[in-house]
Parts: structure tokens; sequence; C-alpha cells
């Protein structure tokens, strides 16, 4: 399919978003960094640690993003008020699996803010987003992991959201000394890559690996003009008409391969890897150099905690169904793709060569597939540098 005009990078700013957050960088770049400025999340000192291996605290916040105006759109498409248990997963595991990156698995407070138009979203969503919470919480317990509800709060702002916004924040404490710190990660390093698609053994069905990312994009780009038109409300109107909507699909048309409705395939819930880092984690944490959390920046998302290093990922999994049908309905570069979205992994751990079966074998045994998709090697430029080479193409960043 010929590409639509203008790349997803330019696509992404006409809709009134950024893939990269280039503005959000700049006006942080001044901001302290935390106790270890390459760590994945800001850590902090815990003034009340008074110990020789003392505490840190971690605070982080994030949500499901655009994704809730998707699954408002289906909800009243459908009737399915279920969508909105994978919404509330999703503002959870957007921070979750990101303190996992510096080594936090267990005892994450968590406290909800959904802000909603109440002229529009009744209080059985509401209710459901609090149910589906609860019943997340509860899953990841079986599992070892202890998620500490802490309540939160829901606000009626009509004039600010068009539909309905579901964000977290958490908190939790680590030893200074159980840091995993980015700052480690160094030439001879290979890059374990963690499946996004697939069905792990605690989920409940396929999951399509969309996360919550990039999903301005995915929805508009794969879904039909119809849906802008029935639900006016699910998008922004200063965005130019020929950005709506633009795709072919329906959210109740089946996509074959899966079986899922393409509603479903790209509102599958973020996929949270707790369990299967707990366990890694518990077993040779000593050997984990670096993590990193695919999100915002996809493939590239690297590129932010490593200095003069260079990046290889050379032997990344088969593109995911999702990712190939935004592809071919945008006729999105792949060189953007891999910068917007995971493209079939979202978690990495960066350790030594001998390591990594073990990792895998963790990994496989909650049925979520894992491989060595690189390798980091010396720079030379000054700067991070990092190399994607695959059946699309070799792409340099």
């Amino acid at each position: 399919m010929m590409a639509k005009e203008g790349s997803i990078t330019d696509r992404y700013a006409q809709r009134g978003v950024s893939s990269q957050k280039e503005d959000v960088h700049k006006a942080i770049k001044n901001v302290d960094k935390g106790l270890f400025p390459k760590a994945f999340c800001k850590i902090v000192e815990d003034v009340y640690s008074k110990e020789e291996d003392p505490w840190c605290s971690v605070m982080h916040a994030d949500g499901a993003g655009t994704k809730s105006s998707l699954a408002y759109a289906y909800w009243k498409e459908t009737g399915d008020l279920s969508v909105w248990d994978g919404i509330a997963q999703d503002a959870i595991v957007m921070n979750t699996d990101d303190l996992l990156c510096v080594g936090i698995t267990d005892n994450i407070y968590i406290s909800s803010t959904i802000g909603r138009n109440k002229a529009l979203v009744p209080g059985e969503v509401i209710e459901r987003l609090i149910s589906g919470s609860e019943k997340f919480v509860a899953k990841m317990k079986e599992f070892g992991v202890n998620l500490i509800p802490t309540g939160g709060e829901t606000a009626d702002v009509g004039d600010l959201v068009r539909t309905i916004i579901a964000d977290t924040t958490v908190y939790a404490k680590i030893r200074k000394s159980q840091v995993i710190d980015n700052a480690n990660i160094r030439p001879g390093d290979v890059i374990v890559g963690l499946a996004s698609d697939g069905q792990a053994k605690y989920e409940d069905f396929y999951n399509g690996g969309m996360g919550s990312n990039g999903l301005t994009s995915a929805r508009h780009d794969v879904f039909a003009k119809y849906l802008g038109l029935k639900y006016p409300e699910t998008y922004d109107q200063l965005i130019p008409e020929a950005l709506v909507y633009s795709g072919t699909k329906k959210l109740t048309d089946i996509e074959p391969e899966t079986g899922l409705t393409y509603g479903r395939l790209v509102l599958s819930p973020t996929r949270t890897y707790a369990p299967v880092v707990k366990v890694v984690l518990d077993k040779m944490r000593d050997c984990i150099h670096g993590m990193i959390h695919c999100t915002g920046g996809a493939q590239t998302k690297i590129l932010h905690f490593v200095g003069d290093l260079r990046i290889v990922k050379d032997n990344l999994f088969p593109v995911p169904v999702l990712f190939r049908t935004i592809q071919q309905e945008s006729g999105t570069p792949w060189k953007e793709m891999f910068k917007v979205f995971n493209m079939g992994h979202r978690m990495e751990f960066y350790t030594g060569e001998r390591e990594a079966s073990e990792i895998i074998a963790i990994s496989e045994s909650f049925g979520i597939p894992a491989r060595v998709i690189g390798r980091v090697e010396k720079g030379g430029s000054g700067l991070p540098a990092l190399t994607v080479s695959c059946p699309q193409g070799e792409f340099n960043y």
C-alpha cells in the first residue's frame, strides 16, 4: 500500500501528539534526574531511611491515554462493558512495568485518577474500571506481586475531557543496593526481549501486543470514517479531516489470523511482565545490567538511557499481525513504525550471554516467548546509536 500523505511523525503532529515527546524532554532537560540518572524511573532518597543500606523512593504516574477513547467507542457500539477491564489494567501496568525496570516487583502502592464527561459516561463504566482494577490486583497476588490499592479520585470534568481518561500513580521503595541501573549496560551485553503478543499463562485471551502507546495513530489509521461520524466525541475536532479515522476496518470486523474483532485486537490490555520479572530478579538480580520498557519511543527507547554505546537489534520477533495491519492501513514507513510501536517485544533485559538462556526459560515458563534480540557494542560517536536490522530493512537511529 502506498504511504498516505506525510510520515507518521507528521501525522502524529497534525493529530496533536508526539511519539518522541521532544518538547517534553526539552522542558525537563535541566531537572534533577535523581540518585541514578540512567535508571528507567527517577529514584530519590527516602528521607526517613538512616540505615547502612538505605531505602530509596520511587513515585511514577502514567495511564491508558487515548486508548480509553477507543474503548468508549467499542462499548457504545457493542454494549460490552468488559472492555473497561482492559483500560483499568492499562492504567496500572503502564506504571508497574516501568517500576520493574528499576528492580521493583512487589509492595507497590497504587492510586487511580479518573476524569470523565458525566453526560456521556455513566456510573456503570466507573464501577467497571474499579472492579477491573481489583480483578487485576487479585490476579497479580496469585503470582506473588503485591499491589496495594490506596483509593483515588474520580472527577466530572466535561469541560476538559471529551469521554474519559484513566490514570494511575504508583509509589514503592527499594534498597539502594537493589536498584537496576542502566548505567551498568556495557559492550558485550546481549539483549533479551520478551514478546508482547500471544497469550501468557496469566492472560485470559490472545494479546495483540499494543500496550498503551501509539493509540492515536492506531485507531485513526486502522478504523473507518464511520466511527468519527457516529462518535465525534472520540476525537479532537481540530484534527484535519483527512486524518480522522482514515482506515478501512470496522470495530466489529474479524481479523482472520486471530479470530478477534479489530476493536478487541487494538484494545488488547497492556501485558504486564511482573510475574516473569519477579522470578528473574529473585534468581539473578546481580546479573541484570539494565532493563527497558519499550513504551514511548518503542524500539528507540533505549537511546534515552545509554551514553556512547551502539545498540544492535538484529534478531527481532516476527512483526505481530496487529502492527502489520497498522502499517498496511496507514502506509507508514517501517522505520517510523519501530519508533512508535513495540513491533513484537515490549520488555528488554541487558545481561551477559551466559545468563540469557535462563531468562528465556523463565519467560517461556509463563507462556511468553523470549529470545536474544540483539547486543551492545562499543560506540565512538559520542552519542548513543541504534541499528534495527530485520526483514523490513535496516534502520539507523
